[in-house]
């Protein structure tokens, strides 16, 4: 029987079986019962300048084969997303360059791209709100032209900008009256990104939320669906309640997923997720635990599909807890746990990312990633994790 070997805060290292993770199958279409995108990140090339402040050099053999892969389990990607990404590595001209290869992939693997269209590639810190209506209208011509779904993401420099909820209003009124395809509105938390406190005018979510929504209903034909990433489930629910039709909620929760997409098909989903006034009974899915799980949360939601909502439970439900690992504060470094997991899965040949932020967690927090990541069946290739896992325990003077 294979070990692993697992290193704790103060420095004591245990040892715990391997599990087998056989059984999975790639779907044999497309899934059925929910809409999910896996927010993928990006590979950089292993002999790269990847340290703080320099322009990315990517490895796009590896950053592109990994969303085949997650297209090959019949989840979409989400690319050029927030952290360790947009504003934490990836330059503007590597954005743009990542755009435009993620979505010819798309293409040829018959998949589903979501991309993310920002300010940033503004360097100013501080511009005016015709400003930032010109940089949001410059990225999504070019998503657009790349024949990718646009998502909104929230703009720091309109944070910094605006004075009231009416700032936002007329921003968003006037780059979705640009927008030739319906895009996806991205409510992103400060724990992903403290810089962002106070969007839609309100620190309290249920005031932004009535803004966020007045929002969607002034324009409704130019909205497909809302990413919520506050990982809160109540605000998310309580949003979801109030979406008009055909506009999807799309949970950025990290931390409630399971219940959030399981919805009203879950018969312990916690309260208030099943509520029968409501006719939104599930969330669908853009996040980033699915970069790391997507065999995963494939076999889960093939369950949905099959109609065994039990089986599905039993399949995701013990996943939270490693995203939330992944995802423990300081939330913005949760990337490195996405590329950790990717290194020890066989994507990438080398446990980098662009930035340096490989370096963000420590060796006792990734053996927890270790830990739950076995015991949630989230191993692809589990001797291979254990032995690039035992590689690094070794190369940091352990014994393993």
């Amino acid at each position: 029987m294979t070990e692993l070997t697992l290193l704790g805060a103060d420095g004591a290292l245990t040892r715990t079986a391997l599990v087998d993770t056989s059984g999975y199958t790639r779907p044999g279409g497309p899934l059925r019962s929910r809409v999910a995108y896996a927010a993928a990140h990006v590979v950089p090339v292993v002999h790269g300048d990847n340290t703080p402040g320099q322009p990315a050099q990517i490895d796009w053999d590896a950053t592109l084969a990994f969303r085949r892969n997650v297209y090959s389990w019949g989840l979409g990607v989400a690319d050029a997303m927030d952290t360790a990404q947009r504003n934490m590595g990836l330059d503007a001209a590597a954005t743009r360059e990542l755009i435009a290869r993620s979505a010819e992939v798309a293409r040829q693997e018959s998949g589903s791209v979501v991309v993310g269209v920002n300010t940033d590639h503004v360097d100013d810190d501080r511009i005016s709100l015709d400003e930032i209506i010109a940089a949001y209208t410059q990225q999504l011509h070019f998503t657009e032209e790349q024949g990718a779904g646009p998502v909104l993401m929230a703009s720091r420099h309109l944070a910094r900008a605006a004075e009231s909820a009416d700032d936002y209003r007329r921003v968003y009124r006037e780059v979705l009256a640009a927008a030739s395809v319906p895009v996806v509105l991205h409510w992103l938390g400060t724990a992903f990104d403290p810089q962002l406190e106070g969007y839609f005018g309100s620190t309290d979510w249920r005031a932004a939320s009535d803004v966020l929504l007045e929002i969607i209903g002034e324009n409704a034909d130019k909205v497909a669906g809302v990413k919520m990433s506050l990982l809160d489930a109540e605000s998310e629910v309580s949003v979801r309640q109030r979406l008009p039709q055909g506009v999807r909620m799309f949970t950025g929760d990290d931390f409630n997923y399971v219940g959030l997409i399981g919805g009203a098909d879950v018969p312990d989903a916690p309260q208030p997720l099943r509520d029968p006034a409501s006719p939104r009974q599930h969330s669908d899915a853009l996040l980033g635990a699915f970069a790391a799980l997507a065999p995963v949360a494939s076999a889960a939601i093939q369950a949905l599909d099959a109609g065994d909502p039990g089986r599905y439970l039993e399949i995701l439900g013990p996943t939270e807890a490693l995203s939330r690992q992944v995802f423990a504060a300081p939330t913005f470094y949760y990337k490195t746990g996405v590329a950790f997991l990717s290194w020890l899965n066989g994507h990438q040949p080398a446990f980098q990312m662009v930035g340096g932020l490989h370096s963000a967690r420590s060796l006792p927090h990734l053996s927890r990633i270790v830990e739950l990541a076995n015991a949630s069946k989230a191993f692809e290739l589990p001797a291979l994790a254990a032995d690039r896992w035992h590689s690094l325990l070794r190369l940091n003077g352990l014994d393993a």
